[in-house]
C-alpha cells in the first residue's frame, strides 16, 4: 500500500508540545521524511516552493483567512494540505477542504490517525475526523470561516457576476447579496472587489 519512496512533509509552526509530539510521531514512520519544521506562516509559500513536499501540515490558528488555503494550494497543486486545528466543527472542517485542504484534523487526534491521515492525504484522499468526539466548537484562535451562503456568494464574485446575477442565480435579494459580500471582505480582510479576485488569484507573499 505504501511506496518505497518517502513521504516528504513540511511542517508548519505549532505550539511547542504539538509541535514535538509531530516531530517524534513522524520520526517513528520509515516511510515520512520531514524537509522542514518549525516553518514560520510567512515564510510557508517560499519553503513550499523550494522543497515541493508531498505533504504540509498547517496550523489553523495561524491562517489570517480561509483565502489561504485557497492561495496555498492553487500555488503549490503538487503539494497536499494537512490542516491541524483545535476541535474544528463539522462546517469547519467540510469549508476548508472547500477552499484546498485534503485534510483535517483536531489537534487531539490519536497519534495512528494522525499517520494515517498523511499517508491517505499524501495520495490526495480527503480525510476529517472521524468520530463526533472529535469534533467541538469554533476554534476561536483561526479565521472567522465564510458561511455556506458565503462561500456561494464568494464563489460567484470569483467568477466576474454582477450583484443582479448574482442574486438572480442564487434566488435572494440583491440587499442580502450586498450584506454576504460585505461579510466576505471583512472576513478575507479586503475592501474592494478588486482586491478580492487580486486575493483569490495571487499567492502569499513574503512579509
Amino acid at each position: 500500500m505504501i511506496g518505497s519512496a518517502p513521504i516528504t512533509l513540511v511542517l508548519a509552526r505549532f505550539e511547542d508540545l504539538i509541535a514535538r509530539g509531530l516531530r517524534a510521531l513522524i520520526a517513528e514512520d520509515p516511510y515520512m521524511d520531514v524537509v522542514a519544521s518549525d516553518v514560520p506562516h510567512d515564510r510557508l509559500t517560499d519553503v513550499l516552493a523550494e522543497h515541493g513536499p508531498r505533504v504540509a501540515v498547517l496550523n489553523f490558528g495561524s491562517l489570517r483567512s480561509p483565502i489561504e488555503l485557497q492561495t496555498l494550494s492553487g500555488a503549490h497543486g503538487a503539494t497536499r494540505l494537512v490542516v491541524l486545528a483545535s476541535r474544528p466543527t463539522p462546517g469547519e472542517c467540510n469549508q476548508m477542504l472547500a477552499f484546498g485542504a485534503t485534510a483535517c484534523l483536531s489537534k487531539d487526534t490519536e497519534a495512528r490517525d494522525v499517520l494515517n491521515a498523511i499517508h491517505l492525504a499524501s495520495r490526495g484522499l480527503h480525510v476529517l475526523p472521524r468520530s463526533r468526539q472529535e469534533l467541538g466548537p469554533v476554534d476561536a484562535l483561526g479565521p472567522e470561516l465564510l458561511t455556506p451562503r458565503e462561500a456561494d456568494v464568494l464563489e460567484l464574485l470569483q467568477r466576474g457576476r454582477s450583484n443582479a446575477e448574482i442574486a438572480a442565480a442564487l434566488t435572494v435579494g440583491i440587499e442580502t447579496v450586498r450584506t454576504h459580500a460585505r461579510n466576505i471582505y471583512r472576513k478575507l480582510g479586503v475592501r474592494t472587489r478588486r482586491e478580492l479576485v487580486g486575493l483569490t488569484h495571487r499567492a502569499p507573499t513574503r512579509r
